[in-house]
């Protein structure tokens, strides 16, 4: 293990990352000894809607058995309006902080991080992190199957369990708060915002009861958000197939979850809710969806979660249907994207659409 030095510089521009910076940044994290990177060689990767993605290649003087042969670095969206959004939401500064103090105190498998940095100010980034090929990523498009899915919740068990009811996380600023009443009425009032572009361009595929319950829900947003009695725990906040690794027969971990940009701090079963509501295709969901449930249910008891009962879990769970909701309304209208994109913000539109209507959610809002 490499003695570690002092820390490199802030590199945001995937054209600027050379040979000597990579060098700076793996010793720096202790992956790289004596040997020094040579030569770079850059691919993008993956269809990210708020950063830029590329895959490199790295070239050694001398043989380095333990550092990586690619790595893969995580940067800003080359979109203003992308980047912008990010800017809002604090995309950005929250995975980072994820990296650099939360990924160590959960028991969820994501990727090894060699360097992160971030300048707030201008919001250029970096994030520099294991690449995890032969893995492949999840289609939120074709949807899981059962045993997939099963796997994400025993996951997403091992996000929450660690850290549930933690008081310190309400210490971490940047983590956001799920009953803080001005994040509350800003996400309100971006929801209404942006609820006309999201119906002019998703509502003739939409139901009109789809389309009521998108409206009754733009009226208490804020409250919806900001109801949630504890106990909290470490969110993903986005925790869907798109942002999973799965292993393949090739190789890889049996599933790792990427794309931390909306890690928070509230209740867990928003993240399941919002997995199961459209990781599986309609038919597959309402088939399967209590079993999904419970196995998280059960896998947070196998964890040492106490207190916590199934019926206030199916309770709470019947409420949350209305996040996969709320981020698609927001997530489709404040990114750009592309053909791919506007595809799975269809997808989504009708499936956590259904997820909601199917259990009545509205009816539980408190000012519906």
């Amino acid at each position: 293990m490499a003695e570690r030095t002092a820390k490199p510089a802030l590199v945001s521009d995937p054209a600027m990352a050379d040979a000597r910076w990579f060098t700076d940044v793996l010793q720096h994290a202790g992956a790289l000894s004596d040997a020094v990177v040579t030569a770079v060689e850059r691919t993008r990767i993956g269809t990210g809607q708020t950063g830029l993605n590329v895959a490199f290649s790295l070239t050694y003087d001398k043989p380095a058995p333990d550092a990586p042969a690619t790595v893969v670095g995580k940067f800003p969206s080359q979109e203003p309006q992308s980047r912008a959004a990010a800017k809002t939401f604090s995309l950005y500064e929250r995975e980072i902080g994820f990296y650099e103090i939360i990924a160590e105190t959960v028991d969820i498998r994501v990727p090894v991080c060699y360097f992160a940095d971030i300048d707030l100010e201008t919001g250029d980034f970096v994030l520099l992190l294991e690449d995890l090929r032969p893995a492949v990523q999840g289609d939120q498009l074709a949807g899981c199957s059962v045993d997939e899915a099963l796997l994400a919740m025993s996951e997403l068990a091992g996000l929450h369990a660690p850290r549930w009811d933690d008081p310190a996380l309400a210490d971490i600023e940047w983590l956001g708060q799920s009953d803080d009443t001005q994040s509350g009425d800003m996400l309100q009032m971006v929801y209404q915002g942006l609820w006309p572009g999201f119906v002019a361009q998703y509502g003739p595929s939409l139901s009109a009861d789809a389309l009521a319950l998108g409206e009754t829900f733009g009226c208490s947003v804020g409250d919806w958000g900001r109801d949630w009695t504890p106990p909290a725990c470490v969110t993903h906040g986005d925790y869907r197939l798109d942002n999973m690794m799965f292993g393949t027969e090739e190789g890889g971990y049996p599933l790792t979850t990427v794309d931390w940009q909306t890690v928070g701090h509230g209740p867990g079963i928003r993240d399941a809710a919002y997995f199961i509501g459209a990781g599986l295709t309609l038919p597959e969901r309402r088939a399967h969806e209590m079993d999904l449930l419970k196995h998280y249910h059960d896998a947070l008891v196998a964890r040492g979660v106490g207190g916590y009962e199934w019926q206030r879990c199916l309770d709470d769970y019947k409420r949350a249907t209305l996040a996969g909701v709320l981020m698609t309304v927001i997530a489709s209208q404040a990114v750009a994207s592309d053909d791919r994109g506007r595809a799975m913000f269809a997808a989504m539109a009708e499936r956590h659409f259904a997820h909601a209507i199917d259990h009545q959610a509205t009816d539980r809002l408190t000012h519906a």
